[in-house]
């Protein structure tokens, strides 16, 4: 009897060690390189650029950019529609930056530089639980 536990709880360690490694994978999120090659700048669609992508919980959203030409505002929807530079949530200028997503809905992000917000360097995700 003993013999069998011993051999009931092997296959439970065994199970852990191939599942925790798959498990661990689940739980870090994707890189998303913004605008891809491109990255943050005025020429790229970024309506376009989120089409067929999903956003969740845990992403890692890349800006790559020129800090001299450039930054990243994540701003409310208020403020994505308007253009607004004024009540910015959060202001990102090193010309490479990770932001974390953190939070399950809709997050906007604008360049807060002269007009580029207005000629479309903006950028709204849909985030999934």
């Amino acid at each position: 009897m003993l013999h069998q536990g011993n051999r009931f709880s092997s296959l439970i360690i065994i199970y852990a060690i191939f599942s925790l490694p798959s498990l661990m994978l689940k739980s870090e999120g994707l890189e998303h390189i913004v605008g891809d090659s491109t990255g943050w700048e005025l020429s790229t669609n970024y309506t376009n650029w989120t089409q067929g992508r999903e956003f969740h919980v845990g992403d890692v959203l890349v800006f790559n950019y020129d800090k001299d030409q450039h930054n990243v505002m994540q701003v409310n929807s208020t403020a994505y529609a308007d253009c607004g530079k004024d009540n910015y949530i959060s202001l990102y200028t090193k010309g490479n930056d990770s932001i974390v997503i953190s939070e399950v809905g809709e997050h906007w992000f604008i360049c807060g530089v002269d007009e580029h917000c207005e000629k479309g360097q903006k950028l709204s995700i849909d985030v999934a639980s």
